[in-house]
């Protein structure tokens, strides 16, 4: 496996070495554990002020890729990209690289571009939360009886194109339905106040991991969001309620808060979300073998 490159050099990593001085003159003051812990990779990473440890490096981004930090990883993506302190894995540098990229670091997506989509891979063991994720809604949203969903006639031709796709992606249909309900309304041209687009509200960095190229088409939006739901699945072993967190949150937040985040919001999109999708575990995939990506 050769490493990532752009022409005849590695992956650039100037920009991560920039960031860490500046970190490093602002980290005191900051009192910022994620911004600590980057400064510190980055002087084992280039040997300031100490002997260069890459192992130590990318244990160190590690642990502030695990709290979420896009910075942190897009460099552990590019050390494993290029062999630096963890084995040269292509697959895992993509799941790194779309992590950050979610979060909208652009770098990290156009690297993410130039790598082929593994969603069946896990992240690196070390950004496994210490507890297990908790699920601590109070009352529980799927505590009752199960509840038909009730859409609007002006629903029927997302339907249509959510029943095509939705078994591609190996996606409850009525999952995608009320993610699509709750998040534009089967409105396709809405726009958040955070610019997510489309019907199931991709923002940018996310259209453009999962090659949306206009998220305003219908087909096209929700191929992208069924993709990242996919993903969301396999990562959260199939429970929608963390699933239904992280769409709304970002699974760094989730990971981070090791379960819901306490986010009135994200909370209430959860809620939103049971009222419109009866079942609480949904089943997920780990194989590559029927990756309709991998096709494209």
């Amino acid at each position: 496996m050769a490493p990532l490159s752009t022409g005849r050099s590695p992956v650039p990593h100037w920009p991560i070495l920039l960031l860490a001085l500046s970190l490093m003159a602002g980290t005191a003051a900051a009192g910022n554990d994620t911004a600590a812990l980057i400064a510190e990779a980055a002087r084992y990473e280039h040997g300031e002020g100490m002997p260069r440890d890459p192992a130590q490096a990318a244990a160190l981004y590690c642990q502030a890729a695990r709290l979420g930090a896009a910075d942190a990883q897009y460099a552990l993506g590019w050390m494993a990209a290029n062999g630096r302190g963890m084995p040269r894995d292509d697959a895992v540098a993509w799941r790194l690289f779309s992590a950050a990229a979610d979060q909208g670091h652009a770098q990290a997506a156009r690297l993410a571009q130039a790598l082929p989509p593994r969603q069946d891979v896990p992240l690196p063991a070390c950004m496994a939360p210490d507890l297990p994720l908790q699920v601590d809604l109070d009352p529980d949203p799927w505590a009752g009886p199960a509840r038909a969903a009730d859409y609007p006639p002006a629903s029927a031709p997302v339907r249509r194109i959510v029943e095509r796709l939705a078994p591609v992606y190996e996606v409850d249909p009525e999952l995608a339905m009320a993610v699509i309900a709750v998040e534009s309304g089967f409105r396709a041209n809405a726009v958040s106040p955070k610019n997510a687009q489309g019907l199931m509200q991709l923002i940018p960095a996310t259209a453009q991991r999962f090659r949306v190229a206009d998220p305003f088409d219908p087909e096209s939006n929700v191929r992208g969001g069924l993709a990242y739901l996919r993903q969301l699945l396999a990562l959260f072993d199939g429970d929608v309620r963390l699933v239904a967190a992280a769409y709304n949150a970002g699974e760094g937040a989730v990971l981070r808060h090791r379960g819901v985040p306490p986010y009135r919001e994200t909370r209430d999109y959860v809620t939103r979300i049971a009222r419109l999708y009866s079942l609480p575990v949904h089943r997920y995939y780990r194989s590559s073998s029927n990756d309709p990506l991998s096709k494209r």
